[in-house]
């Protein structure tokens, strides 16, 4: 079956479409698209991932035409990028 692996960067995103045994896991998925060999910083340890938006375990099984996101880190307290800076939203 045909699913996707998708994965960005601020200056360069992917997406692979990739042939998996029905039944197969993110994991697998991820493995077979040989996205780690462009990343080779990814860590599947402790990035998360998810389908459409969602986040799921690693080995959640796929159903054709999925689409698997791998997720960056949060780097930036999106409070401060507000210009907030605080948790009293009454400024």
């Amino acid at each position: 079956m045909k699913v996707s692996v998708a994965y960005a960067l601020p200056d360069r995103q992917v997406w692979l479409e990739v042939d998996v045994p029905e039944q197969a896991s993110v994991r697998e998925a991820i493995e077979a698209s040989g996205i780690a060999r462009t990343f080779p910083a990814l860590d599947l340890g402790t990035q998360q991932v998810g389908v459409f938006g969602k986040t799921v375990a690693l080995e959640a099984r796929l159903e054709p035409g999925q689409r698997i996101e791998i997720y960056r880190p949060i780097t930036a307290d999106p409070k401060l990028l507000r210009g907030t800076g605080s948790d009293d939203d009454s400024n």
